[in-house]
């Protein structure tokens, strides 16, 4: 407890687990905020009393400390579940301080909170140093946990059967009575339901994000949106202002979306030329390994929260100059950490979608995404993955160690082209001058910042473009034509 005191005194600052109160005068009358966001985190946490933070943290002591004990154990009581605090006591720098330590409670009794006022309002979570009041969807998760609710198997009133692919419905039914030859005897009534294809003859969410034609029709929100920003945060601007270099909205299926995400994000990672010292011999590598992206991007579809108050926000892909986002909405479900990903069997909190995509994609389900994203980046020689839990959401961060570049790397190159374009193509398309947009257009990319410095910037260099107002080359007006060889 003194060395406790010694380490808030030298930081002069709380943490997430220490909340320092001076009662030097009486006891606080309202703890119920911290012995609420104190038992709904698994570390719990500490009150330090006796510490002044309006006075650089100084020892002033507490007024009593058998009266302090008894009233902060009264507090405990008002919560609900109660709050069992354990005490402290010692001297420091001449005067008596002493800790009420809060241990975190079990997570199916969770949320913790202060009855006068409710479940709703009385409950608090613990962000850094302050008691935040929990949001609808942090009340929700605790609920859906501890009564085994999964939004993926919730039934969708506005969808019928006639929305999905019945070829890749019967495909997946194929397979399943091959798997289980019992399903042959039961009707196609039966086997929708056991499959979780349906509830009582309703499509679920899970089939209709595998199987419907297009579910973005039902659940405008429930996609990708895909950016590169030009530089190192949101809000930074390259050449003409542009705020992107590429900017995507990605719908369909999950097994769409992934691969059009992997697309994407092929189109704008730099390929790096490699050296091997052993064979002398040259290897081309995209910015990030694939295989890390895939996993990444189908753990965050496929794991994501489903419900009511997540529909509206998408799965993100952001592009950094230094690094590669993937925020997946929902924290991680039920008693999973960071530090147990990828190490303990976890429980699924959307059971039904993961078992369908697992039959459509590939992947594994095996909880190998994450220890695949690791592996990848260290066969790559990138910085290890960062796998953060925050408020709202699940936060993969892909470095691609543009800081720290190695020896190996003996050159770096952009590809100019997307598959199925040649510089030929393009060549052939601006024989009558072309503008950006029209050449923007005939690529099929949204945004002109990144047909400029993909597509027409080289092109200028090597003096196959040229422009009809060279001498205002940011012009509105300007265009780019063909200069062929005589």
């Amino acid at each position: 407890m003194i060395e406790l005191a010694k380490i808030i005194q030298k930081r002069q600052a709380e943490a997430q687990v220490i909340e320092v109160k001076s009662a030097h005068e009486g006891c606080p009358k309202k703890l119920y905020d911290t012995l609420s966001s104190f038992s709904n985190q698994d570390s719990g946490g500490t009150l330090v009393f006796g510490l002044n933070e309006k006075k650089q943290f100084e020892a002033v002591g507490v007024y009593d400390l058998q009266d302090l004990q008894k009233r902060i154990t009264e507090q405990c009581n008002q919560m609900e579940p109660p709050v069992r605090a354990v005490f402290t006591i010692a001297e420091y720098q001449g005067v008596n301080i002493c800790c009420a330590e809060i241990p975190g409670i079990e997570l199916t009794k969770r949320p913790c909170y202060y009855k006068g006022i409710g479940r709703v309002k009385g409950s608090y979570i613990r962000v850094g140093d302050a008691d935040l009041p929990m949001t609808d969807y942090e009340l929700y998760a605790y609920e859906a946990y501890r009564a085994h609710l999964h939004d993926d198997e919730r039934q969708v009133e506005r969808a019928s059967l006639k929305l999905l692919n019945q070829d890749k419905v019967a495909a997946y039914i194929h397979e399943k009575k091959n798997e289980r030859p019992q399903f042959s005897l039961m009707e196609k009534e039966q086997i929708y339901e056991m499959l979780n294809l349906t509830r009582e003859g309703i499509p679920t969410l899970a089939a209709l994000l595998n199987f419907c034609v297009y579910p973005q029709g039902l659940f405008p929100q429930l996609g990708i949106t895909a950016i590169v920003v030009p530089g190192y945060e949101i809000g930074d601007v390259g050449e003409y202002n542009a705020r992107f270099i590429d900017n995507k909205r990605i719908e369909g299926t999950i097994a769409e979306m992934v691969e059009e995400a992997i697309t994407f994000c092929k189109r704008n990672m730099k390929v790096k030329t490699i050296i091997n010292p052993d064979t002398g011999m040259r290897d081309d590598k995209t910015e990030y390994p694939i295989k890390a992206i895939r996993e990444a991007v189908l753990n965050a579809l496929i794991h994501r929260d489903y419900s009511f108050h997540t529909e509206g926000t998408p799965v993100q892909i952001n592009f950094f100059a230094d690094r590669l986002e993937i925020h997946s909405p929902g924290t991680l479900y039920g008693r999973l950490t960071v530090e147990q990903l990828g190490k303990v069997k976890a429980d699924l909190r959307n059971p039904a979608l993961a078992v369908m995509t697992e039959s459509i994609t590939g992947a594994e389900n095996r909880y190998s995404g994450i220890p695949t994203i690791i592996r990848e980046m260290k066969e790559w020689g990138l910085p290890a993955p960062v796998f953060e839990n925050r408020r709202n959401e699940f936060v993969v961060t892909l470095y691609n160690g543009s800081e720290k570049s190695g020896s190996m790397m003996v050159a770096e190159e952009v590809k100019p082209y997307d598959e199925g374009k040649t510089p030929e193509s393009l060549l052939e398309f601006c024989r009558e001058p072309k503008s950006r947009n029209e050449i923007a257009e005939f690529l099929g990319v949204k945004t002109v910042f990144y047909v400029m410095k993909r597509y027409i910037k080289p092109l200028l260099e090597s003096g196959e473009l040229a422009m009809t107002m060279p001498e205002k080359p940011k012009s509105k007006l300007q265009k780019y034509y063909t200069i062929f060889p005589n």
